[in-house]
């Protein structure tokens, strides 16, 4: 799966690296580079975020990422912290999550930035998590995959492509790429480690600041680290993580040494965060019934930052083993006690679907979604219990304001093209579905539909000439994909 991704990228890639080297060789031999641009001779910004959308779509299609508007949200908010305090921001960041128990998280062309489940869930507090995101920012604003390439120019393309290609790909699979690095001579490899090191450093030097500018605790990089080499000493193979982000005890010191050269932070322990490690627990690890057991454990010993937290865990145990009286009891407490937490307001959104009370459910959001229009918890619940609740007419109005906002929803796609379906809205379900295949860079199967789509249009000509537009942007977007 992830070979395949890498496979149709690294194809891409090369031709942009081929191209770049030789016009820099014919054409740029003696220009003096500009001032400001960082490695702008190796590859175009604008390049970048193409790349970057192109590995982006592939991801979604067909790597291990997560489509949860909770996680999503959170992972974005404190992205969105970090990057307002960050220096060089050329475009909009986008933070995702794939479920893996790997404590990884990688950098990509574009504004990329994934993280593993393993690393949410084994960060002990915000700031953790927050150092490892801001170290991620740095990678992008410094360009440091940019400046790899660049700083292989005096060699020839096919090493370049080699090399970008081992970065990518241990980005998301850290064994293979480490391997593949290894496949260089020994000169070139030694090269691209140290050239790693450099960008480590620097990003670590960046990340600590953007962190502490952001309001979280600057210890947060050096107490990261520590459980990086605590877990690594005790497992035999390296953690995926430190195979892309190599850690010398070093690097802890400087990081400790950094953070001690701004004020002491004081910050306090953050509900959400500790609700999301509960949500990643209870939803993408173990089983229901050991998860009950863990959640009940926890209350019972009273081993808990936040009660809320093991109390909401449970809750999912519950729901997640048919049991949903019970979790709607400790859903119902907790809505009590804080009735605008999403968290909550999601989870009791799911128990009204699954015991057919959708009246309570559309109530509750309604009223939130007042308070947050076009949040994406609330927008995409609400539209779910519509359909659920047989009134798709509503749910498609609601869903198309959305997705004007937020036009890259594979989600909301996937609930839209349901309601134009229950709907019998056969032509505009066809359309939706065009748009979802696009999203995952399906291109193919996406025109397919366009032109099932046009066999509903009837006598509709404007709507024809619509179809027939979006046909040629989606094989403009195909040849563009073939050719980066």
């Amino acid at each position: 799966m992830l070979k395949q991704i890498l496979t149709t990228l690294l194809s891409a890639l090369l031709t942009v690296l081929i191209s770049s080297a030789s016009v820099d060789a014919a054409n740029k031999k003696n220009a003096l580079p500009e001032i400001g641009v960082v490695a702008s001779s190796a590859i175009t910004l604008d390049k970048e975020v193409l790349i970057g959308d192109a590995l982006m779509r592939q991801l979604r299609g067909q790597g291990p990422v997560i489509s949860d508007p909770l996680l999503d949200e959170y992972i974005q908010d404190i992205g969105n912290r970090l990057v307002a305090q960050a220096e060089n921001v050329k475009f909009p960041y986008t933070f995702f999550i794939l479920n893996s128990p790997d404590i990884n998280a990688f950098a990509f062309f574009g504004g990329h930035i994934g993280i593993h489940t393993g690393l949410i869930y084994n960060a002990r507090n915000e700031s953790e998590l927050a150092s490892v995101l801001a170290h991620e920012v740095s990678h992008v604003t410094q360009r440091h995959i940019a400046r790899s390439i660049e700083a292989k120019q005096k060699s020839s393309p096919l090493q370049i492509a080699s090399m970008l290609g081992s970065i990518l790909l241990a980005a998301v699979n850290p064994e293979a790429g480490i391997a593949a690095l290894s496949t260089a001579n020994a000169a070139s490899a030694q090269s691209s480690i140290n050239y790693t090191r450099q960008n480590e450093k620097e990003a670590d030097r960046v990340g600590i600041n953007i962190l502490a500018q952001a309001g979280f605790d600057p210890n947060g990089a050096s107490s990261f680290f520590g459980i990086l080499a605590e877990k690594s000493r005790l497992k035999s193979t390296r953690l995926a993580f430190l195979q892309t982000h190599p850690l010398p005890e070093s690097r802890i010191a400087d990081a400790r040494s950094r953070a001690a050269s701004y004020r002491p932070r004081n910050v306090p322990p953050s509900l959400n965060f500790h609700l999301a490690k509960s949500r990643i627990l209870a939803r993408y690890y173990g089983n229901p019934k050991n998860n009950i057991a863990y959640f009940s454990a926890l209350l019972d010993k009273q081993n808990y930052v936040f009660e809320q937290a093991p109390q909401y865990g449970l809750a999912l145990a519950y729901l997640a083993n048919e049991q949903p009286k019970k979790a709607l009891t400790l859903i119902e407490d907790l809505l009590d006690r804080d009735p605008n937490n999403l968290f909550y307001l999601d989870t009791f959104s799911d128990i009204a679907i699954e015991t057919k009370h959708y009246a309570e459910a559309i109530e509750k959001l309604s009223i939130q979604s007042a308070l947050t229009p076009y949040n994406q918890v609330v927008t995409l619940n609400l539209a779910n219990v519509l359909i659920q609740s047989q009134q798709p007419e509503k749910a498609v109005a609601l869903l198309k304001d959305y997705l004007l906002i937020n036009p890259e929803s594979m989600l909301a796609y996937e609930l839209i093209s349901e309601a134009f379906r229950n709907s019998e809205q056969k032509l505009e379900m066809h359309q939706a579905k065009a748009e979802l295949y696009s999203l995952v860079a399906s291109y193919p199967r996406a025109i397919d539909e366009l032109h099932t789509a046009y066999n509903f249009a009837g006598d509709r000509q404007i709507e024809k000439q619509r179809i027939r537009a979006r046909i040629d942007q989606f094989r403009t977007a195909q040849e563009r994909l073939q050719t980066l």
